[in-house]
């Protein structure tokens, strides 16, 4: 986990140098002044470091992942008889009930900002020569505008509508549509592009380097259709083949290599990863996923509280030779880390309902749920994780190429055949790996209506078929706990239409973008509440 250019270990260095270094007013305690300060790499590395620093709020309470996967069908958080509730919070996230005051909207978009702006006073700095970065400038510049687009790229996908400020100054900003943002990031990324490394090593591990940039475009582009009304499949199918073609990047051989406590640059499907540190930055999603008995299983020193657990129909839908199921969540029973015969907890594919109260009592036992596996444990730290988080990986890019072939009717073999290639790692049987064309525009396998206390389906809501279902399914099984599904769920048409759960369709479709903060719109009369909300 320890790795030179990680930015995270940069950001006490890059305090230093941006309050006091650089001011020529105060006594000079150091051999090394502005005049004689000839930056290297990893100097850069420091400077452009508060720009990176904030993503490691998406693995944290009330962060990125939690926004993404508590709406969809895959993750729930019941109450349970230790807590969970929260005010509601999960509740309201599950059935898309949330306001302009849920913490997890508001936390995404508070933090894409402090991202924004600390981006923007770098670059002021550096325009003004306030940091001499020497021959460094324009790259430098063009990696923080980098940065800046993958924050707005968040923000495109969260909240829609919102302002582009691309200067620290203390102007009030007024708002933008949602095509605007998209115009915007577009424009910026093809226009540095040239400027961003295309190096994928240890000096670019952890940032935006070309590739990330291209998946931003990609993804992006995969759905234009949500974000503008105008599908661009061509585009992402145009900039999932700048990735390909590099030959930089391949397929793990395991599925699971992918989210090794230990990470690096020498991973060649991780393009671009949030690096965290179990000393100078962890993440505690981990302590939401496994019950407080866990650590007598893992034998760790620290107390879980685990509330989040998976949606037993999303589970019903894997294969059952699928390897994916057992890399992902963890199921069964669970022994003691050091007495395999006695009995910690059974991980069970059952959850009575989101409250769990019934006559007045709690029916919630830890048992009840799979809980997230597929992130390796970490048993060596005293509390947060040092795991890293991979943000965009090879298996995504070929997913996009395959699903803009199916959408543009072209090639739909070579798309059968990339799922195909995806799967094999994960599937023992050859034959079964291989997916036919007609597998992927089937229908869904998940079993989509609300569950009853058997875990039966109560109300059915919707059952039309959902479009490249099979396609679909991939996305949910390969991607699952690794904060993509509500996006995926929102382009393949599932998100506003399906029943699942404890979840009834919020059919209308405003819940697609959430509100601006109500905090925010207090305090800038210029912003307007996104549709649907008060």
């Amino acid at each position: 986990m320890k790795k030179i250019y990680k930015w995270g270990l940069y950001m006490l260095t890059a305090s230093l140098m941006l309050t006091s270094c650089f001011d020529l007013e105060e006594e000079v305690y150091a051999e090394i002044t502005e005049s004689s300060f000839i930056p290297t790499d990893k100097d850069v590395s420091a400077l452009i470091g508060s720009a990176y620093s904030p993503m490691r709020y998406m693995m944290d309470w009330y962060g990125y992942f939690d926004l993404q996967e508590e709406p969809g069908d895959c993750i729930i958080t019941p109450t349970r008889p230790n807590g969970w509730d929260d005010g509601g919070t999960y509740r309201r996230m599950h059935q898309h009930a949330w306001t302009s005051e849920q913490g997890q909207p508001e936390s995404t978009y508070g933090r894409c900002y402090e991202g924004i702006n600390n981006a923007n006073r770098v670059m002021d700095q550096i325009e003004r020569d306030e940091l001499p970065v020497g021959d460094l400038k324009e790259a430098t510049l063009a990696e923080l505008r980098a940065v800046r687009a993958f924050w707005y790229s968040i923000l495109l996908d969260t909240h829609g509508n919102v302002p582009i400020v691309t200067a620290f100054t203390d102007e009030v900003p007024t708002q933008s549509t949602r095509q605007e943002l998209f115009n915007f990031i577009a424009s910026e990324i093809l226009e540095i592009m040239p400027l961003l490394s295309s190096k994928a090593d240890v000096s670019t591990y952890g940032r935006i380097n070309q590739w990330a940039a291209y998946m931003i475009l990609a993804r992006m582009h995969l759905n234009a259709q949500v974000y503008t009304g105008t599908p661009q499949w061509e585009k992402a199918l145009e900039y999932a083949n700048k990735i390909i073609d590099s030959g930089i990047y391949s397929l793990s051989a395991d599925f699971s290599d992918n989210f090794k406590m230990d990470l690096d640059h020498n991973n060649k499907e991780c393009i671009f990863n949030v690096p965290y540190d179990r000393t100078y930055g962890g993440f505690y999603q981990f302590a939401k996923w496994y019950p407080p008995v866990s650590k007598l299983h893992f034998g760790s020193s620290y107390q879980c509280w685990g509330g989040s657990c998976a949606n037993p129909q999303f589970i019903n839908a894997y294969d059952q030779e699928d390897l994916r199921l057992q890399k992902t969540w963890i199921m069964g029973e669970r022994y003691a880390y050091n007495n395999p015969n006695e009995l910690i907890w059974t991980a069970k594919n059952y959850l009575p309902s989101l409250t769990c109260i019934k006559d007045g009592v709690n029916h919630t036992s830890i048992d009840y749920g799979y809980r997230v596996g597929k992130y390796e444990y970490d048993n060596v730290t005293a509390w947060a994780w040092g795991n890293d988080f991979t943000y965009f990986r090879y298996a995504e890019t070929l997913m996009i190429k395959a699903e803009c072939l199916l959408r543009l009717g072209r090639d739909e073999q070579e798309a059968a055949s990339i799922v195909s290639q995806i799967r094999a790692r994960v599937f023992d049987n050859p034959q079964k790996a291989k997916v036919t064309v007609d597998y992927l525009k089937g229908d869904t396998k998940i079993k989509y209506g609300t569950l009853d206390w058997d875990n039966n389906i109560d109300v059915l809501g919707d059952q039309s078929p959902v479009y490249l279902g099979g396609l679909y399914d991939e996305y949910g099984f390969e991607f699952a706990c690794e904060a993509q599904r509500r996006t995926h769920m929102i382009r393949f048409g599932t998100f506003s239409t399906k029943n699942w759960f404890n979840h009834t369709a919020v059919t209308d479709g405003h819940t697609a973008i959430f509100p601006i903060p109500l905090e925010t719109l207090q305090a800038n009369a210029n912003l307007k509440q996104n549709p649907g909300y008060n």
